[in-house]
């Protein structure tokens, strides 16, 4: 289960890295740009705290 919702939001993480890169590879919008960014950011910091909590869990 843990490894689950790990991969989970690493996915998430990596698409919306694909699609930020996408849309900058293809002169897409900027303001499109910097949304997707702030969702990339927000979502490696949700990511980190996944880890972070599911790690200290099994250690409990």
């Amino acid at each position: 289960m843990t490894n689950a919702i790990t991969a989970i939001a690493l996915a998430a993480v990596f698409i919306v890295l694909c699609l930020g890169l996408f849309n900058m590879m293809r002169g897409g919008s900027p303001n499109r740009s910097q949304n997707l960014m702030r969702w990339r950011v927000g979502l490696q910091f949700a990511a980190i705290v996944i880890v972070l909590l599911l790690v200290w869990l099994k250690r409990g």
